[in-house]
Formats: C-alpha cells, sequence, structure tokens
C-alpha cells in the first residue's frame, strides 16, 4: 500500500504528465529517430545514427522545448479549458501555476544546455523556437489563419532540427514534409471546431468563430485535396517500400473523414474527427519502418 505522501506524488506526477502531454512527446522522439533511421541518415549505419549523441542531444532539446510549450500554452489556455477539457482541466490543476512556470523555465533551460552540447547554431534555433511557441501561446493562437498556419510549423520544428543536422536535401523528404504539413493543419482546424465553444466564450478569434463552421469545412475540403498532390508523388513517383500501405490507408480514412465532416454539427463528431486525424498522423510514424523492413539486418 502507497503511503499519503506517496500518493501525493503519484496524482503531482500524473497531472504534471497530462499537462505536459507526455504521451505527444514520446510519439515526436519516435518519430526523430525513425525519420533519422529511414529517411534523413538512410545511407549510414544503423548503431552510428542510433547512439548518436548530437542526434540524442536534439532529441532531448526537442523534447524539453516541446513540455515547455504544453506548459505555457495551459498557462495561458486555462480558463479556456475549463470550457472545452473540464476533465482534463481538473487533473492539470492539481498541480499550481507557480510550479508550472518554474518548471516550464528549467525545462527550457535544459533545452538550451543539451542544444549546445552539439553547436552554437543548436542553441540560436531552440532559443528562437521556445521563444515562437512563447508568442504563438501569448498572442498568435488567437488569431484565425496565422494561429494554424504558426501552429502547424511549430509542430513540424522538431524534424527541421534533425533535418539540419543530417543535411540531407532529397525531394522525397520535402514531399513527406508538405504531407505531414497539411495533416497537421487539418487537425489544428478541425481542433478550432472542436473547441469553438471555449473560444467563443473568451474572444479567441479562429477561423470557426470568424467564418464559421460551413467556411471551416470547405477550408479542411481544400486541405484534403492539396493533401492528394504529395500523396500521389510519394505513391507512383518515389521509392518508399511497403510504407505504400500507409498512403494508400490514409486516403481511405481521408475520404472517410470528408464524408464525416460534412454531416458533423456536434462537439463530439469533431472530436471524432480529430482522432482520425490523430490515428493517421500517429500511424504514418510508425510506418516510417515499412519503407526498409529490412533496414536492421543490412545496416548493423
Amino acid at each position: 500500500m502507497l503511503s499519503r505522501k506517496q500518493k501525493h506524488i503519484l496524482i503531482k506526477f500524473f497531472s504534471m504528465f497530462s499537462v505536459v502531454r507526455g504521451y505527444n512527446i514520446l510519439i515526436v522522439v519516435i518519430a526523430q529517430y525513425l525519420t533519422s533511421i529511414y529517411i534523413l541518415a538512410h545511407d549510414k549505419p544503423l548503431k552510428q545514427v542510433v547512439f548518436d549523441l548530437n542526434l540524442l542531444m536534439l532529441v532531448l532539446a526537442s523534447s524539453a522545448t516541446i513540455a515547455g510549450g504544453y506548459i505555457i500554452n495551459n498557462f495561458y489556455d486555462s480558463e479556456k479549458d475549463l470550457i472545452n477539457k473540464p476533465i482534463k482541466s481538473r487533473l492539470d490543476r492539481l498541480v499550481s501555476q507557480n510550479t508550472k512556470l518554474s518548471f516550464y523555465f528549467v525545462l527550457n533551460f535544459l533545452a538550451a544546455i543539451m542544444a549546445s552540447y552539439v553547436s552554437f547554431r543548436a542553441v540560436i534555433f531552440f532559443s528562437v523556437y521556445i521563444f515562437c511557441i512563447w508568442f504563438y501561446s501569448h498572442k498568435l493562437k488567437k488569431l484565425p489563419f496565422l494561429g494554424n498556419l504558426t501552429s502547424a510549423v511549430l509542430t513540424i520544428a522538431p524534424f527541421f532540427a534533425i533535418f539540419m543536422y543530417y543535411k540531407n536535401f532529397e525531394t522525397v523528404i520535402f514531399v513527406h514534409a508538405i504531407f505531414l504539413f497539411l495533416m497537421i493543419s487539418m487537425r489544428e482546424l478541425t481542433k478550432d471546431l472542436e473547441n469553438i465553444k471555449g473560444d467563443l466564450a473568451l474572444d479567441y478569434k479562429t477561423i470557426p468563430v470568424v467564418y464559421g463552421a460551413k467556411v471551416s469545412k470547405m477550408m479542411l475540403t481544400v486541405l484534403i485535396i492539396l493533401a492528394l498532390i504529395p500523396a500521389y508523388f510519394l505513391l507512383f513517383t518515389f521509392e518508399v517500400g511497403y510504407m505504400y500501405l500507409f498512403f494508400y490507408l490514409s486516403l481511405v480514412m481521408l475520404f472517410l473523414f470528408l464524408v464525416l465532416l460534412w454531416k458533423s454539427k456536434t462537439k463530439t463528431h469533431y472530436l471524432i474527427l480529430h482522432n482520425i486525424l490523430k490515428f493517421i498522423i500517429v500511424l504514418g510514424v510508425f510506418s516510417i519502418v515499412l519503407i526498409n523492413v529490412d533496414v536492421v539486418l543490412n545496416r548493423i
């Protein structure tokens, strides 16, 4: 049996884990390593990539920065989350705002220290990244279009750090990035539809609030059509191994998403749509291994 103090510590841990969305950070870590192994550094020995200390520091710096970003975002959205996410909000509030902010500064400091192990340019990159996350949370997320665009860019920024480290400029990498960017943009706009009640109450000028649900649905339809372009090239122009199975499945799921989108009216409906996009993105991360299923055997 756990003592009262141990239970208190455990509850605080789960609360902070919820605030920093540890499950999302874990997915980003896996995605960065799989992207490095199978795409960005596919010509290097497996051990050289996996045990690269510079890569590890970049991944850890990304994780610390993203965790800090979730904390500052939670700080500014605390009132809105009481409306949109009442259950999660109650769990998040078990840790005081002062504790969260202290942890935020510690995480950002650690990110700078870990980036300094790699290079001064890495420190500059993460310093700018940290500032942009704060500015987005403080100002930009309340603005239509600019808030969505910034959020999507900030989401893929950790992969840009890895990309610049390996300096691999193959065209297929940019096509993968465009597909991911469009998927994340769709997710952000769907989240705005899902959270419209809280956004209205706190005067967030999101696309659904300013232009309405119909215009938001039209924009999502356009984004799906645009996503067909990189998907086509990845299926029929570039060599992606067995990952073609993921792209075919994602197209089917996007068609299902589109059908459900125009029938959706409630928060629950938009939550389902949001989860469909999250599933596609997470599945895409783990499907990277399908690019070359023999990579572990051939590159040791």
